[in-house]
């Protein structure tokens, strides 16, 4: 086996068992409960419903599927598979800036939530983004990935000023309507959509800069039926990320 993919499996390995520490860890300190600042334990539903709705806990859920598929292949593609990957990629490391320049200063974890934060907020985004640069795999990215994957963090704004408009419970101050109004939280969001497009554009060109990639074929009209695509021949022999002319998708 090649050195290189044990070394890409192993990263990627340890990385999904940090995330899935550190999730496990999160779900009994929710399940535990705790008071909050009235005082009051919330319904276990309740507490449960807000855990998913953090984006930090989103984008490690993405990140967990994405370094499982990569341990068990260091060479996964797929168009899906693509966004996923992307918008893991994008959502961890949005999540470590933002807790570090926003956030940080307003926690303070103890005991078993200081590791779950370790993981979550320094380890995973860095560990994550390093991975990337060193194993890749590339290249996985186009433009068609880049629009796809701000489908995501667009939905998980609509998401929570719904669920703060019926709940008045906002994931993060920044967002939180009740204590700056819709003009300042808005605001603070779309910030969050251009930092990630900023981020996705420059992924996908190290993406195809960067060494350790194989050629994607592009897709030209047939000579022989105009009406038809046809994957061009990939000169690296390593084969083909694009879409062949029947439309079906190629995995490795």
């Amino acid at each position: 086996m090649n050195r290189s993919r044990v070394y890409a499996r192993l990263w990627h390995g340890l990385l999904a068992a940090v995330v899935v520490g550190s999730l496990l860890t999160q779900i009994v300190l929710t399940a535990q409960g705790s008071p909050g600042p009235d005082g009051v334990v919330e319904p276990v539903v309740t507490r449960f419903v807000r855990l998913f709705s953090f984006f930090t806990i989103q984008s490690n859920i993405l990140l967990l599927i994405v370094t499982v598929t990569l341990a068990v292949n260091p060479e996964r593609d797929g168009r899906l598979w693509r966004v996923i990957r992307l918008d893991a990629m994008l959502g961890i490391i949005i999540t470590g800036l933002v807790y570090a320049t926003v956030l940080a200063g307003t926690t303070n974890p103890t005991g078993a939530g200081w590791w779950s934060n370790l993981g979550f907020h320094y380890v995973a985004p860095w560990w994550a983004l390093l991975g990337w640069l060193l194993f890749g795999p590339r290249a996985r990215m186009d433009g068609r990935t880049l629009g796809w994957t701000v489908v995501w963090p667009v939905l998980w704004i609509g998401y929570t000023f719904a669920h703060g408009a019926v709940t008045d419970w906002y994931p993060y101050p920044f967002a939180s309507v009740t204590e700056i109004g819709y003009g300042a939280a808005i605001r603070n969001m779309a910030f969050v959509v251009l930092i990630a497009v900023l981020f996705g554009v420059t992924l996908w060109g190290l993406d195809r800069r960067l060494p350790g990639g194989r050629v994607v074929a592009p897709v030209r009209v047939s000579e022989a039926h105009p009406g038809k695509t046809e994957e061009c021949a990939d000169p690296s022999g390593a084969g083909g990320a694009s879409i062949a002319s029947s439309g079906s998708e190629r995995q490795r």
